[in-house]
């Protein structure tokens, strides 16, 4: 840490932390959007929306890229699972 006042650089580090919270949820919301494509295209094929070989591959990779960027596995683990719900929900609602 720099000699700056604490204060002023622990609002930056806010300012920051809310910056990227709106850059997550614009990229959940293109997500969910891209769920919902993918529910008609599923549709169209004739394919169930749920698909749990897809979902644990999903989760699966996002595993591997928490240890790469050295996070905690298991938290990941968990954050994906709730995003592969959002998307999984996104596909039943648009049918």
């Amino acid at each position: 840490m720099t000699d700056r006042d604490p204060l002023a650089e622990l609002a930056r580090c806010r300012t920051e932390i809310e910056e990227i919270d709106r850059r997550l949820i614009a990229l959940l919301a293109e997500r969910v959007a891209l769920g919902r494509k993918t529910a008609k295209i599923k549709r169209a094929a004739g394919l169930p929306i749920l698909d749990p070989q897809r979902e644990a591959e999903v989760i699966r990779r996002a595993v591997t890229t928490a240890r790469e960027h050295d996070l905690p596995v298991e938290a990941v683990r968990e954050v994906f699972w709730h995003v592969v719900g959002l998307a999984r929900r996104a596909q039943e609602e648009a049918q």
